[in-house]
């Protein structure tokens, strides 16, 4: 452990510099497979093999994306990101086949954050602060996209203002609107610490659920079509308290406690005397204390082993909020209908638990053709393959 150590500091510099310290100027196609010196290559080398998987499971480097974030796939393999701190959204693409992405598209810049990307009938959908851009026919002009602005009425704050977007079984595109704050109730503006949904055009646009502080992820059941998500906890009541959540909205107008209730039975310190808990629809599962769970995808393949088959992972950004890190890692909760999911790591080793440093951050999952995991990672500037070889 002394000599992890040493060169724990040394190998994350030596990758971050290497996969998201130069950023790009023009909205050109570049060769992501450029010459890599033997020195990145072991720095690489040297922090996968510090991630733990299930036996057989084997992760790479798909690859290197500046402050990777959300993530949406076209059917041709086309994987869009967006950021949160570059202000930009681009694409990535494996065109020789051989398992990596070759090349790599910035499609806008000097964007508000670009957090959210989704992906329908050939059109990326972007999600900024308080706008939702569309690019028609994205994939037959990567090299010169254009935008237009199908709404532009979501309020302005960047505090929980960057979004994660997607398209829903009914075809309407689902926009979060987080709370402004750590802790607030704005009675008089409903739709902040909701989940919204809109036609693609943008018209009718509603409050789909309630109470809900700060989702940067959600997805739906294959079988139900229940809308799943995950909500970050509030801040400043605790290393233990309040758990994240992980939660199932099951039809329109459901409140899930923000914030007056948290994890289900938790009252507020400020606001929990204006409601009861037993008002509000329970969490799924209550996850980790400040975990900072975001992206969120059934495993609906079938080249993992079957008991992964349909069951829920999540990726964790990691704590911020607390005197021992915790988070930073992919989490397994189980599909069940009996009231007791279960709450298993996947993969971790992005935080060294020992001295508390942290080289990577999960952001977002996403499977591909093939049924392997694609996992953001906005810290290191890396989207992972995580594939299966038994």
């Amino acid at each position: 452990m002394k000599h992890l150590k040493l060169i724990f500091p040394i190998i994350v510099m030596a990758i971050i510099v290497a996969c998201g310290g130069k950023t790009e100027e023009k909205k050109t196609e570049t060769e992501a497979k450029t010459q890599t010196s033997d020195s990145t290559k072991i720095a690489r080398d040297s922090l996968l093999s510090t991630l733990n998987l299930p036996e057989g499971f084997e992760i790479s480097i798909y690859a290197e994306v500046e402050n990777a974030r959300s993530m949406a796939l076209s059917e041709s393999g086309t994987l869009f990101v967006g950021n949160r701190a570059a202000d930009k959204v681009y694409a990535v693409k494996d065109s020789d086949g051989d398992g990596t992405a070759d090349k790599k598209y910035i499609l806008a810049d000097s964007l508000n954050m670009p957090n959210g990307v989704a992906f329908k009938d050939g059109d990326l959908y972007v999600a900024e602060v308080n706008r939702i851009l569309k690019f028609s026919d994205i994939e037959n002009n990567l090299e010169n996209p254009e935008y237009e602005v199908v709404y532009d009425e979501y309020p302005t704050d960047k505090h929980h203002g960057w979004k994660y977007i997607a398209f829903g079984p009914d075809g309407k595109l689902y926009v979060p609107v987080g709370a402004p704050c750590n802790i607030c109730n704005n009675p008089d503006k409903p739709i902040y610490a909701s989940i919204t949904r809109m036609n693609p055009d943008g018209t009718d646009m509603e409050i789909y659920a309630e109470g809900i502080r700060n989702t940067v992820g959600f997805t739906w059941h294959p079988e139900t079509q229940d809308l799943y998500f995950t909500d970050n906890g509030r801040d400043m009541m605790g290393d233990d308290v309040p758990p994240c959540e992980l939660n199932v909205a099951t039809e329109k107008g459901q409140h899930f406690g923000y914030p007056f209730c948290h994890g289900g039975d938790i009252p507020d310190p400020e606001f929990g005397d204006l409601r009861d808990c037993d008002e509000f629809k329970k969490p799924y599962r209550k996850l980790g204390p400040h975990v900072a769970p975001l992206g969120i995808k059934f495993y609906t393949a079938d080249l993992f082993p079957s008991k992964y088959k349909n069951q829920i992972f999540i990726a964790e950004h990691g704590s911020w909020n607390r005197s021992k890190k915790i988070g930073y890692r992919i989490q397994m909760v189980s599909n069940t209908t009996d009231g007791k999911p279960s709450y298993d790591t996947f993969i971790d080793g992005w935080l060294n638990d020992e001295e508390q440093d942290a080289w990577g951050r999960p952001v977002d999952v996403i499977l591909n053709a093939k049924g392997e995991m694609l996992i953001s990672d906005d810290l290191a500037g890396l989207i992972y393959k995580v594939t299966y070889k038994g």
